[in-house]
């Protein structure tokens, strides 16, 4: 079925652990235009592994993206035609971890250095589907940091069919640094995702690292510091360590109305999801463990954290679990201003 889509004005980052359809639900029910982006899955996983255990979400998700993982183009397009089939809305390459796993399998960030490799998957990852094809990267890799070879991977990547770039807009060592000291040691570099947008008008340019609130990504989509705006922000570390950074997003950046004023309603709706999962076997501790930081500088936080650290990987678990913590904290629902 075609739906109108909103624009990708802002996203939440495709994260490891941290992204999975029980976290997507609960950020849906939040937000409902932001785009959301699933976990990285590597192209091979999906192609000898269980297809549904990764290509599972809910309807109310859309619009939402399945991020792949991988260099072969042949794959690529293949897992890509399995995404369009699920219901997809969009496909996105990742060409920005830089773990050293990631990159013995010769993907990640380390395809930066290859460009051509990438046009390639991308051209046939584009060819196998109507929907569109992204790519995620960083702004360079180790020695490879000017402008100049940004643009010349941009540019190669754009001549094959990308339209989107969503930029991490730090470059990653790929030796010397581990995954999360390359996501805060390297300087932030947001001037240069401005410049690329410059540029690359034609392109839709999204940027992502180091963005600290709602507000402050608003700042991008202004003319800044002398150059555009970029099209879109994404957002990763913040709505990882507190979700509730996500309920104003629909106001801010749609002009829409928020759907929850309070965690603790979007909680009671969640809690429906609950129950139908562990109904199918799901433990409620994996459902509940980015729950942790939901509260963040409300009264009684500290404890709400504790109680459900201590419980929700019982294993007899339950609901009672959520409303025991939700009875330990209280909201207060800050003003607009």
């Amino acid at each position: 079925m075609s739906i109108a889509l909103p624009a990708r004005r802002l996203s939440v980052a495709p994260m490891m652990a941290v992204t999975d359809r029980h976290y997507r639900y609960f950020l849906r029910l939040l937000s409902k235009h932001t785009w959301l982006y699933t976990e990285m899955v590597v192209d091979q996983s999906l192609i000898h592994g269980d297809k549904k255990r990764f290509l599972q979400y809910a309807d109310c998700e859309h619009p939402i993206a399945l991020q792949l993982g991988g260099h072969d183009a042949q794959r690529l397009a293949q897992c890509t035609r399995w995404a369009e089939e699920w219901g997809y809305d969009e496909v996105n390459l990742n060409v920005g971890c830089p773990s050293d796993r990631v990159q013995n399998g010769g993907i990640g960030a380390c395809l930066m250095a290859t460009p051509q490799v990438v046009a390639e998957a991308v051209h046939a990852m584009q060819s196998a589907v109507k929907i569109p094809v992204t790519v995620k990267h960083r702004i360079g890799i180790d020695e490879q940091e000017s402008f100049e070879q940004l643009c010349q991977f941009v540019e190669t990547v754009a001549d094959a069919g990308c339209h989107t770039f969503i930029v991490h807009a730090r470059k990653a060592w790929l030796k010397g640094l581990s995954p999360k000291e390359n996501r805060h040691k390297p300087p932030i570099n947001w001037r240069m995702v401005h410049q690329l947008k410059a540029q690359f008008p034609q392109l839709e340019i999204i940027i992502n690292g180091d963005i600290k609130s709602l507000s402050q990504g608003l700042l991008h989509l202004e003319d800044y510091e002398g150059l555009p705006a970029v099209d879109g922000v994404m957002l990763g570390r913040l709505i990882m360590d507190d979700a509730w950074a996500l309920h104003d997003a629909d106001r801010l950046y749609y002009g829409a109305e928020n759907p929850f004023m309070d965690p603790k309603a979007a909680l009671a709706v969640y809690e429906d999801y609950l129950a139908e999962a562990i109904a199918e076997g799901v433990p409620i501790g994996l459902m509940l463990q980015h729950m942790l930081a939901l509260f963040v500088g409300q009264k009684g936080a500290r404890q709400w954290r504790r109680y459900l650290s201590a419980n929700m990987y019982k294993p007899d678990a339950s609901l009672a679990v959520l409303r025991e913590a939700m009875d330990l904290v209280q909201f207060e629902v800050a003003s607009h201003g």
